[in-house]
């Protein structure tokens, strides 16, 4: 049989055709006018994702670029913060902290577990110095939402900022920016933004702006006085990636056309559908608070995770996300995040049903494909 990709992973996630075309468009210069609209239009495109009054800077660079750029010009060297680290995402918050001198009290979560604003409180009321707060939308790592909407609360009447990667969440689960009292919200373009990988998003609030002026960590690509300079002239501090640009602009734009609001309705109903599916079969799930963005399923006794992995995507050309260490082999991820539909669901499951199968798992087929169908055709609009 000819063998076909089918790319079901959490980050890059497939990209609309209409999106795809424009990068085969001639190219055009990032200094003239004409980019400058499309570059303007791209990131007020970007604010209304973001649920925010404040500007959006673009970067050429992957989120983690966007991480970085918000540890560094928010803080200083020995600077006291707080991270919530409940995957290999909140873990990073740490280690880009450390880099810098940063003074870190991380705390770790099991992956999937929850973690409460009433927790940050008695964290922050045992460490008023702290200076910032780091936490995650959505953890892809374990397929985790957090309270970013409590944590705001608990914060707010501080001096603490709270500083959110958002890079797989926002667009597919609600988080706006200047409602939920974000201070820093970073993202970036190949999750639900529907673009290949190259660009990190980050917004930074008033109260966010005011230890910018403060900061004293080293900075030149990513400074964020910089960015703001260049964007009151309607460009971008360094050459940007002319094309990815060009191509947010047009996701963006389908992407408003659809409204916000229906972008999370349609990521939940996936992620519903998905849950249904794995659930039917006897399948457990790994989140205690699991977001529209993926499904973490742990793998069942008697099934080689590594190995159910490798056969979907080699055999299948079905490509999840296995889990990552220290949990690899333990679990595995389906996304339903951006330019995905019902079919490419029942796709995945089609695939995961066939390839548990095949290792060993007793079950009956097709009751996961039906309990996905049962959902989607009722909220098929």
């Amino acid at each position: 049989m000819i063998k076909k990709y089918y790319l079901l992973s959490p980050g890059p996630t497939p990209v609309p055709e209409k999106v795809l075309s424009a990068a085969a468009e001639p190219i055009i210069h990032h200094r003239t006018p004409e980019f400058s609209n499309i570059f303007m239009e791209t990131t007020e495109g970007l604010k209304y994702v973001y649920q925010t009054e404040q500007d959006v800077f673009i970067l050429t660079s992957s989120g983690s670029g966007a991480m970085e750029t918000a540890v560094v010009n928010t803080l200083c060297a020995g600077d006291k913060v707080i991270t919530l680290s409940g995957g290999k995402f909140g873990e990073r918050w740490g280690k880009i902290c450390r880099a810098y001198g940063i003074e870190v009290k991380e705390i770790e979560l099991e992956w999937g577990q929850p973690f409460t604003k009433e927790q940050l409180a008695d964290e922050l009321k045992a460490q008023p110095d702290t200076k910032a707060v780091f936490a995650t939308l959505s953890e892809t790592s374990s397929g985790t939402v957090y309270d970013i909407r409590g944590f705001g609360e608990v914060i707010a009447g501080m001096d603490t900022i709270l500083a959110v990667d958002g890079i797989s969440g926002l667009g597919a689960t609600p988080c706006p920016m200047d409602e939920w009292n974000v201070d820093v919200l970073v993202s970036g373009s190949q999750k639900s933004f529907m673009i290949p990988p190259g660009l990190g998003y980050i917004s930074f609030s008033r109260k966010a702006w005011e230890l910018v002026e403060e900061s004293t960590l080293p900075k030149f690509y990513f400074d964020a006085k910089a960015a703001k300079k260049s964007i009151g002239k309607k460009t971008t501090p360094w050459t940007p990636a002319v094309t990815l640009i060009i191509q947010q602009k047009k996701a963006l734009d389908i992407i408003r056309s659809m409204g916000l609001e229906n972008l999370f309705k349609h990521h939940r109903i996936l992620g519903d559908a998905t849950r249904a599916a794995v659930q039917a079969i006897g399948l457990e799930l790994l989140s205690k608070s699991p977001g529209n963005i993926l499904t973490a399923v742990k793998v069942p006794d008697g099934v080689d995770g590594v190995q159910f992995v490798k056969l979907m995507q080699g055999k299948y050309g079905a490509y999840i996300a296995g889990a990552q260490d220290p949990h690899k082999g333990e679990f595995f991820r389906i996304a339903h995040l951006g330019y995905m539909g019902g079919f490419d669901i029942i796709t995945a499951l089609s695939a995961m049903e066939m390839t548990l199968l095949e290792l060993g798992y007793d079950f009956e087929s097709g009751q996961a494909i039906k309990a996905a169908e049962d959902i989607l055709k009722e909220n098929w609009e």
